[in-house]
Parts: C-alpha cells; sequence; structure tokens
C-alpha cells in the first residue's frame, strides 16, 4: 500500500469500511504468506473502538510498515503497535516529477485556492454541519475578498465530493475572476501550481502539491499532520485551522505570505532537496525487503515539456 493515509481517522470513517478492508487485506496476506507493505502511510488516533481495533490489527499483521511523518508513527505507537523498527520517511508525492516552473517574471500569476467539503474527523460528527458552515462561509469571504482586488483565483479539488464545493463559492462570489480547474491527479494539480503566485490548501495532499513544486503555500489545516508538514519545510508560520476558520485573519497570513515570497521558495527548495533524499532511502528499504523484484526508481527531477 503507497502511501495516502490508510491508517487515519481524521475524516469521517466507518469501521466497516476501509479499516476492515485493511485488516482482511492484511490478514489474508500472512495466511496466504503474500507480504503486505503499508510504505510511507498517515496514521492518527480514533475515539472509535472498532476503528482502533481494525487498524492496529492491520498494522500488526503486514509485513512493512513505514510512515510518512513521527506524528503517525506515534499514533500506532498510542495504539499497542509495537514500532520499535518502523522508519518514517516522508510523503511519496515527493517522488513524482515535478513539471516545468512557469515564467516567475511575467505578470502575476492566479492564486490557487484548494478547497474541501469539510464536515471535521471522525470523532466530530456532531458537529458536522456547524464546522461545514463555518468553514464554507470562511472560504467564501476569503476568495471574494482576492476577487474584489482583482486578482484571479482557481479553484482546485482533491475529490470527487468537493465540486459542489467549489460551485457554491463561484456562485456566491460571482465574479469571472473566479474559475474551477479540472483535475484528475496529482500531476494535473501541480501543473496549476506551478503557474500560480501562492496556493492556499485545505486537502493535505494539494498542500503536498504546492510544497513539492515550490510555490509559497498557506495551509488550511483539519488535521495536525498539515501543521507538522509545514513545520518540517521550513514554513510554519503560514498555518490557519480550518475549524476556526476566520477570513479576515486569513487575508492577513495570506499578505505575510505574498511579502515573504521569495524567501519562502528559497526555503522550499532547500527542503525538497532533503526530502528527495529520504524517499531514496524509502525506496532502498522497500528493495531489500522484495530482494527478486528490479530497484525501485530514483525520484525523478523536472518533467519534461
Amino acid at each position: 500500500m503507497p502511501g495516502t493515509g490508510i491508517l487515519e481517522s481524521t475524516l469521517p470513517l466507518r469501521p466497516w469500511g476501509l479499516p476492515y478492508s485493511l485488516f482482511l487485506l492484511c490478514g489474508w496476506g500472512r495466511v496466504l504468506r503474500a507480504r503486505v507493505a503499508l510504505v510511507a502511510v498517515g496514521a492518527s488516533e480514533t475515539g472509535s473502538r472498532p476503528v482502533r481495533v481494525l487498524t492496529r490489527w492491520a498494522a500488526r499483521l503486514a509485513a512493512y510498515r513505514s510512515y510518512r511523518d513521527t506524528l503517525s508513527r506515534d499514533a500506532m505507537r498510542a495504539m499497542g503497535v509495537d514500532t520499535t523498527g518502523d522508519q518514517v520517511h516522508t510523503d511519496l508525492v515527493f517522488a513524482l516529477p515535478t513539471p516545468p516552473r512557469g515564467d516567475l517574471s511575467g505578470p502575476p500569476g492566479p492564486v490557487c485556492v484548494g478547497i474541501m467539503d469539510f464536515h471535521g474527523s471522525n470523532d466530530e460528527r456532531d458537529r458536522a454541519r456547524e464546522l461545514n458552515s463555518r468553514y464554507l462561509d470562511g472560504i467564501t469571504r476569503f476568495v471574494g475578498a482576492l476577487a474584489a482586488e482583482g486578482r484571479p483565483v482557481r479553484l482546485l479539488t482533491g475529490d470527487d465530493v468537493d465540486r459542489p464545493v467549489a460551485e457554491a463559492i463561484i456562485e456566491a462570489v460571482d465574479s469571472p475572476m473566479v474559475t474551477a480547474a479540472a483535475t484528475a491527479s496529482l500531476g494535473d494539480l501541480m501543473k496549476e501550481m506551478t503557474v500560480a503566485d501562492a496556493v492556499v490548501a485545505t486537502r493535505y495532499h494539494n498542500l503536498v502539491c504546492a510544497l513539492k513544486v515550490g510555490t509559497p503555500a498557506l495551509s488550511v489545516s483539519y488535521a495536525a499532520k498539515s501543521d507538522r508538514l509545514m513545520a518540517d519545510m521550513g514554513v510554519g508560520a503560514y498555518c490557519h485551522s480550518a475549524r476556526e476558520i476566520d477570513a479576515d485573519r486569513l487575508l492577513e497570513q495570506f499578505r505575510e505570505l505574498e511579502r515573504n515570497r521569495s524567501r519562502v521558495r528559497r526555503i522550499l527548495a532547500e527542503r525538497n532537496v532533503v526530502l528527495v533524499g529520504r524517499v531514496r532511502q524509502q525506496f532502498a528499504a522497500l528493495s531489500a525487503l522484495l530482494p527478486g523484484s528490479d530497484p525501485a526508481p530514483a525520484p525523478a527531477g523536472q518533467e519534461t515539456p
């Protein structure tokens, strides 16, 4: 299982869905002597006992585990998994090709705003409607303020369920400055972000893509993993809570990010070099686990135009 938050419950989750499927996969792997590897995955603690039990046993039955951050390893340890031999590398998105960057000396690019159908975590179902309403109102006001200044805004999604959110924002703002991108892959997201002046992102992998291509980003965080990623990339000051979203404060942080744009780009370029090294270590560890397989390819650099 490569990457993703496969062991997380930071979003609404039913125990007999993904947690049960993962438990069956890892369990049958043991029975059939097929090694199941959970590679650079994300994990979180949960207040749901069925989800916790299924997640714990799935992880225990896996032949190999590694994590994309220390928060994930700590979460599995807290849920009763022996993580003594488990390594922390980084998100596998940092192994993907980086699209060529647009001309930074040209006219200003759009502001990419990654939106989400946000309803809180699995343990916040009783507040789901309140959290969703507050988030949508805050993001809509933020986008409206940018559009009123004449800034082109490009709305990005990360899941089909986000599309109605984009449509609602476009209808509410009612400005030709606001458009929605049609993206079907992480590659599509990164191409949008390479021509952007800045990215404001909620979904975790929208944020990862922005940092991967080196575009200054502001995280509207719904989980600790986003704050940790931003801190690891040296830009931890640019985080804002999705649960307590405040459009005025978000605008202040965005303007600060823009003022420091050149410095942030340099920081992200330096951190990306470090993370590519971590991905190489992950691939080497995976090749050692599967000695009969071909060596994993090195992380790609620039994608040819």
